[in-house]
């Protein structure tokens, strides 16, 4: 299992919201680069780059941020937040992101999905699925739709995504742990890569996510930046295999 530390921007700060919720936030640091390089020394694999502001309003407002972030670090990135086009895209890959998200608009018009695996390559598009009672909720989480998570993940799946981020709002920022009967319910039906995303809280979290079958990485945000989870990462894992 991958380990992807969380940097959430907004106004080219690096914050954490609970919940989802811009009126829940909490601001850790104005320098994204630092905590980049902080989480790549503790032993990430990846990196999980979110711009709040295009998640919130559809228009990018943190690729300087990001472009300085891939400048800094080995490790590859992947960025979501207001992905709804191919100018957007395009311009998230040119600052060097490995792996793009694609939310919103994988919702509102799932024929997106396969356009955009068939033009950059299914490898480098995730779906994030983010959901409310089971129901998908986009545009920075502040509208639930009717479509049902599992729906999505699996016509994300046949359109060609090469991963699905699967996020339980309800435990995001929380500490309460990640919601582990819908996870396994998304592995018992996907055979792309599943991470795991929201509730982590301790060491002991992300053990019982390693012993998922098949789940491929679990995202990591406010125990790391509030001091829960401390030490190698990788290390915290082998000690648990």
């Amino acid at each position: 299992m991958i380990l992807l530390p969380a940097i959430d921007l907004m106004g080219g700060e690096v914050v954490r919201l609970k919940r989802g919720l811009a009126t829940e936030k909490t601001v850790y640091s104005s320098d994204p680069v630092a905590f980049a390089k902080k989480w790549e020394d503790s032993g990430a694999d990846w990196l999980h780059i979110v711009d709040l502001d295009a998640a919130f309003t559809g228009e990018p407002q943190n690729l300087d941020a990001v472009a300085k972030i891939c400048a800094a670090v080995k490790v590859p990135c992947e960025l979501g937040g207001g992905m709804r086009s191919v100018e957007k895209i395009q311009a998230a890959f040119d600052a060097g992101v490995s792996r793009v998200i694609l939310g919103t608009k994988a919702c509102q018009s799932p024929e997106t999905i396969a356009e955009m695996c068939s033009r950059f390559g299914g490898e480098r598009i995730a779906v994030g699925i983010d959901a409310h009672g089971g129901k998908v909720a986009v545009k920075g989480w502040t509208e639930t739709t009717a479509t049902s998570a599992t729906d999505l993940a699996l016509a994300a799946q046949q359109a060609g995504a090469g991963t699905i981020i699967y996020t339980d709002i309800a435990t995001d920022g929380m500490l309460e742990g990640p919601n582990f009967a819908e996870l396994e319910k998304m592995l018992s039906l996907l055979s792309c890569n599943l991470i795991a995303s929201g509730g982590v809280s301790c060491a002991n979290d992300l053990r019982r996510l390693n012993t998922m079958p098949s789940l491929y990485g679990a995202i990591i945000g406010k125990a790391l930046y509030d001091g829960r989870i401390t030490g190698n990462l990788r290390t915290i894992l082998q000690s648990a295999s």
